[in-house]
């Protein structure tokens, strides 16, 4: 994996985190929350999908793909968590 493809992943999970956040109000992390979190999914989710989708979703369709799910995915998830120790 090159540093641009790094890139492109944590800012699509950026945008993605972004994205759950407004449109899931109550699990969302603020504006820097949710696009840190995002990027940090982002990051995470486009390797794995990088590793193990192989051939099948490769170059940027799958950098952007892979790290706006992973940011959606990790920002909902902290979102949950976030909601679930503040009661």
């Amino acid at each position: 994996m090159d540093l641009a493809g790094l890139l492109v992943q944590a800012v699509s999970g950026a945008v993605g985190g972004s994205a759950m956040g407004a449109a899931a109000k109550n699990y969302s992390l603020g504006a820097v929350g949710n696009a840190i979190a995002g990027a940090v999914g982002g990051g995470i989710l486009g390797q794995l999908v990088g590793t193990y989708a192989g051939q099948m979703i490769e170059g940027w369709v799958g950098d952007i793909v892979g790290g706006g799910v992973g940011g959606i995915v990790l920002t909902l998830i902290a979102g949950v968590i976030r909601n679930m120790t503040a009661k």
